[in-house]
């Protein structure tokens, strides 16, 4: 590994050990949509070992962020809901090289991800901004 590569996997490390768990769960999304992006350009391309390994990913990013969720109101349930379609929608893309249901499943993932986002900029304002939230 060069000396780029060394510095980039210090910084990816550090980011992980530092980030808060709002963080930690973005970068769960982030990642999960980038395994799907690489997926959908390997369904593409024909390269089926590419696009399982990365739907595998995926999936298992999918069951982390279901099993972290606590079952306390309607709103949770309907989230599980959701991430339940977003698994089985990754097995037809992976079983049945389906870019559509791939594209499902990536649509209800950016928008879990854009509302995370959402919420953690809200939350570092309210904690950052004198006389809000405290």
């Amino acid at each position: 590994m060069n000396y780029v590569g060394k510095q980039q996997n210090a910084y990816q490390q550090n980011a992980l050990q530092t980030a808060s768990p709002g963080e930690l769960t973005l970068m769960l999304f982030n990642g999960c949509l980038k395994f799907m992006r690489v997926s959908a350009r390997a369904i593409e391309t024909g390269d089926h070992e590419k696009k399982n390994i990365n739907i595998t990913k995926a999936q298992m990013i999918v069951r982390e962020l279901m099993v972290t969720l606590r079952r306390e109101n309607e709103t949770t349930e309907q989230m599980i809901q959701l991430y339940d379609f977003v698994h089985d929608a990754l097995v037809r893309a992976n079983i049945h090289n389906d870019a559509g249901a791939l594209e499902d499943a990536e649509t209800i993932m950016t928008e879990f991800r854009d509302t995370w986002k959402e919420v953690i900029r809200i939350d570092r304002k309210e904690r950052h901004t004198p006389g809000v939230g405290g």
